[in-house]
């Protein structure tokens, strides 16, 4: 990997999602409507400082892994992928240089999500804010990662989005949200301990209840980065020229 090559593939994605306002509108918009819309939906009942933390934590996994897996898929199709790998850049200046850009989008859509729903929608977390938002941070960063890994599975735009389901609904019926994780079935909690959500609502759900949740944080920090490793490393290894 070169990091130059990574930086120069990283400014051409950021520059085409520039140029794209329905995928920005996703991303920074989107996320920002639905804690809207839950806010109303509870609005002056306590329960909205309940789940708002956990579920402004999943709105950008949902949000960017749909974009990422969209976004790779339709280069791929369209032969920029093919073309790209012509020349002296590798695939993993590819797959790092796209989770540079939409790290960096991760990074303004925590800011902005957080900044809604705290000074609008009235979000209040007993955490410091900058946690909330390393969170959303992180869940974006997760969203992209695996997105990555999952347009190597399809095909078509729509086969893309055909792998939300597959993979993400699985995991936000078992990341805690719904039901408490020590309160599943035995095999479902062993299963729900190895996927990335759970780790994402658990320190969303940290930073939602304890002044100081730092101590609370390394397992979850540790699974997420664990994750993130290995979606990136498989995602360079999956990559295609092109789609057959």
């Amino acid at each position: 990997m070169n990091p130059r090559l990574t930086l120069v593939t990283a400014g051409r994605v950021l520059r085409q999602i520039r140029r794209d306002r329905r995928t920005l509108a996703m991303m920074l918009v989107v996320p920002v409507v639905l804690m809207g819309l839950l806010a109303w939906v509870y609005d002056d009942n306590p329960l909205f400082d309940r789940v708002g933390p956990t579920l402004v934590a999943i709105f950008p996994f949902v949000v960017m892994f749909l974009a990422t897996s969209v976004g790779t898929l339709r280069e791929r199709t369209s032969g920029t992928l093919e073309r790209l790998l012509t020349t002296p850049v590798g695939k993993g200046d590819i797959v790092l240089g796209y989770a540079l850009a939409f790290g960096l989008l991760a990074v303004i859509q925590g800011l902005v999500v957080v900044g809604f729903s705290v000074t609008l929608f009235g979000l209040d977390v007993a955490g410091p804010l900058t946690w909330l938002i390393a969170v959303v941070v992180a869940s974006g960063l997760m969203g992209t990662a695996l997105g990555l890994l999952a347009s190597a599975f399809a095909t078509t735009e729509f086969q893309a989005v055909q792998m939300m389901p597959a993979t993400v609904l699985p995991q936000f019926l078992l990341c805690g949200l719904l039901v408490p994780r020590d309160s599943l079935p035995q095999v479902l909690e062993w299963v729900s301990d190895v996927l990335p959500l759970s780790y994402l609502v658990d320190a969303a759900q940290s930073v939602a209840t304890a002044q100081d949740p730092a101590g609370d944080l390394g397992t979850p920090a540790l699974a997420i980065l664990l994750w993130l490793v290995v979606s990136l490393g498989l995602g360079s290894i999956t990559l295609r020229r092109r789609t057959p």
